[in-house]
């Protein structure tokens, strides 16, 4: 019976160390709630978009001018822009020639049958004014010569037109080519001809416009 006692005389004298009687059972501690785990802060930055294994490094690339060789290529080709064109107009003398058309009549003032009338357009297309002009017109079948086979113009103003009509002696009820001519004092042009005048009808010219130069139409 004396061992029993003297064990729990020595089981209470190792508790009084500890300032307890009997010393407690480990376990949770009580009323209070489990704490998560804590986070973990590493160097790795967080990168928030499509996830992947490799991170996304930004690099930084320089530029460097570089210096023309003297090799042409295709990049360091400078394209400049158009130019306009100009189209300078002549700068001696220069006329143009229109025949508008053609008409019939029979004149007997000058004892003449049937006499091919001819309506021609003259527009000094030039840089000088063309001066004591001479429209001639020539006819195939012509027979005697008319007083109106030529009109005489003093000048044409460089950018003027002007109309005059012009009469040969043709034969009676035929095709009448014509050819017209043009000279001044600035020399002899080109003639300008027709296998077959065309009849200008009820557009032929007002006579008092004739003769009379005026600014020329595009």
């Amino acid at each position: 019976m004396k061992t029993p006692i003297l064990l729990i005389l020595f089981g209470f004298l190792l508790s009084s160390c500890n300032g307890w009687v009997f010393e407690p059972i480990p376990g949770p501690t009580p009323f209070l709630p489990p704490t998560p785990t804590p986070s973990i802060h590493t160097p790795t930055p967080v990168v928030i978009g499509v996830s992947t294994s490799t991170p996304a490094i930004a690099t930084i690339t320089s530029t460097t001018s570089v210096t023309n060789t003297g090799a042409p290529n295709a990049t360091d080709t400078a394209v400049l822009p158009l130019s306009p064109t100009w189209t300078a107009s002549p700068s001696g003398p220069s006329i143009s020639i229109h025949v508008l058309g053609c008409n019939t009549s029979i004149d007997v003032t000058h004892g003449m049958g049937e006499v091919t009338n001819a309506f021609v357009t003259l527009k000094n297309t030039g840089g000088v004014e063309l001066t004591n002009l001479k429209a001639t017109l020539f006819a195939l079948d012509e027979g005697r010569e008319h007083p109106d086979k030529t009109v005489e113009l003093t000048s044409l103003p460089v950018g003027n037109q002007v109309t005059v009509k012009l009469t040969v002696d043709s034969t009676y009820r035929e095709e009448t080519p014509i050819q017209v001519e043009v000279a001044s004092d600035q020399g002899l042009f080109p003639r300008e001809g027709l296998a077959s005048c065309t009849d200008i009808g009820i557009f032929a010219p007002d006579p008092a416009s004739l003769k009379t130069p005026v600014p020329s139409v595009p």
